[in-house]
């Protein structure tokens, strides 16, 4: 039986927190005893907190971490990594768009050897802009790394936590999942995806098809290619290859 952190990144998702908060859970309660889940709160300035802080009593194994000011996506996933104390970490947005009652699709891809475990939309509900957006990402991100996944920022991954002693993190934004995945790729880690169920988001407004937060992603994603060259030349000098 896996012990699992299930990370929750929320940033002014008042009005989802709470339905995902129970349906983490209650998908967790049918998998493992041994589980915790990690809202993290990345400066919300709606009542996000309070929300999360009202079903404490009912779940004892739910906690809130606050990142004041609000670190970004990439920032606010790190902090709940940097929280977890499982085996596995579990990680999945606020905005109630995936089913978590899917998270034994992924625990069976560790089961089966990988290390990471990635969903991918199998039907992505999204506008057109953010799948535009996508395709050109994911395009870049195979011409610099090779193929790492079919949907590489899809919001719904778990992986082993050990992971995080050799893959330094350092993004704060859109990036995270790259740095992590072809990071892990580089250092020998495997990596499988399985298709997962994309749900409407029902309440609350997307934040990452911002073009400020677009083009600095493309940025940080070159220069990532520059650092991850280094750490790679580093690491082999240090073992004497």
């Amino acid at each position: 039986m896996h012990s699992i952190s299930a990370i929750i990144p929320a940033y002014n998702e008042a009005e989802n927190v709470g339905k995902a908060v129970e349906n983490a859970v209650t998908a967790l309660e049918k998998i493992t005893s041994d589980y915790e889940v990690i809202v993290v709160d990345d400066g919300s300035r709606d009542n996000t907190a309070d929300v999360v802080k009202s079903l404490m009593p009912r779940y004892p194994k739910l906690r809130l971490v606050r990142n004041q000011p609000n670190r970004g996506y990439g920032g606010a996933l790190r902090r709940g990594f940097e929280e977890a104390g499982k085996e596995l970490i579990l990680f999945a947005p606020a905005d109630n768009q995936f089913d978590l009652e899917e998270t034994p699709k992924l625990i069976a891809l560790i089961d089966e050897g990988a290390d990471i475990a990635s969903g991918y939309r199998a039907e992505r509900n999204d506008p057109l802009i953010r799948r535009l957006n996508a395709f050109g990402w994911n395009t870049t991100i195979r011409l610099l790394f090779g193929f790492l996944s079919r949907d590489i920022d899809c919001g719904f991954k778990v992986f082993k936590r050990e992971i995080l002693e050799r893959v330094p993190l350092y993004s704060t934004g859109a990036m995270i999942d790259t740095e992590l995945l072809a990071g892990a790729k580089a250092r020998g880690y495997v990596i499988k995806d399985t298709a997962v169920k994309h749900l409407p988001r029902t309440a609350g407004k997307p934040t990452g098809a911002n073009p400020r937060v677009i083009l600095r992603a493309f940025r940080d994603l070159f220069r990532f290619r520059l650092r991850l060259n280094a750490e790679l030349a580093q690491e082999k000098r240090q073992h004497g290859e």
